[in-house]
């Protein structure tokens, strides 16, 4: 079992949902990030689901388009990404980490050296988020050979076939993605077949069922809670906190803290 799969036991057991956040890895540089991720761990973080930065994401709204290009103009690279993975590893060895990324930066480093990287440096999972799960082979074999959950996601307009697909070959948990479009706080509209995908994907057996997209209040955890799902990835909103606090970290820390102890409190 990898530690996601440890956490879901767990939190089974309690009767409560994960709340999981997703930040960009060195925004606005690496001491502050380091900061942030710590402050999300000690306000209730169940996994950390984490991005590196990247020129030209693609799920990304512009908020956390804006977070990625901090990061870069920072000039902080792949390297500096699994740097910061082995510091947040070796400081909580039990949180589950998660990476959300474009293939090109695993094409670019070589798939076997790239996941032989995330197992030095402690991830759990990888979640590729421009690699359909038609053309997953040759990802899922690197994977595994390294001890890396494959992750994928489940879009709102699948079809049956496609859950199934998904369900076979995802680890760790299952994206689902809430509505189509790209990552925001602002947009919270959901898909209304949710709750299909849902029953579906449970149908199925797949691995257990984290949404996202459009996560910014606590009361859309407990409606991904009560649809079925198992918890609830937030980034836009958390990346938010940050870009309207980059001139004051002790109040960036202070709302940060305030906004995961709520969010995790609907999970409860």
């Amino acid at each position: 079992m990898n530690r996601f799969d440890t956490l879901f036991q767990q939190l089974k057991a309690k009767n409560e949902g994960a709340f999981v956040p997703f930040v960009t890895l060195c925004d606005p540089d690496f001491d502050r990030s380091f900061e942030i991720i710590e402050t999300l761990i000690a306000n209730g973080a169940d996994a950390l689901e984490l991005g590196f930065p990247f020129s030209d994401p693609l799920l990304d709204g512009p908020v956390i388009q804006a977070a990625n290009k901090r990061a870069l103009d920072g000039g902080y690279s792949t390297d500096a990404c699994f740097e910061m993975l082995a510091k947040i590893r070796a400081k909580y060895p039990d949180i589950p980490i998660g990476l959300l990324l474009c293939a090109n930066l695993v094409f670019v480093a070589g798939q076997d050296n790239f996941y032989q990287r995330c197992q030095q440096a402690g991830v759990d999972a990888v979640l590729i988020a421009d690699l359909p799960v038609l053309a997953a082979d040759e990802f899922i074999g690197s994977a595994k050979k390294y001890g890396i959950a494959p992750v994928f996601i489940c879009p709102p307009n699948a079809d049956q076939a496609t859950i199934d697909k998904v369900a076979e070959l995802t680890e760790g948990y299952t994206y689902l993605v809430s509505r189509a479009g790209v990552t925001s706080a602002e947009n919270q509209s959901h898909a209304a077949n949710l709750d299909t995908l849902v029953e579906g994907l449970k149908r199925s057996n797949s691995a257990p069922i984290l949404q996202g997209f459009g996560i910014a209040k606590p009361e859309q955890v407990k409606e991904a809670l009560r649809l079925g799902a198992d918890g609830a990835i937030s980034g836009s909103a958390i990346v938010r906190i940050i870009e309207r606090n980059l001139d004051n970290q002790a109040n960036l820390i202070k709302e940060l803290g305030e906004f995961v102890k709520e969010m995790k409190q609907a999970s409860r």
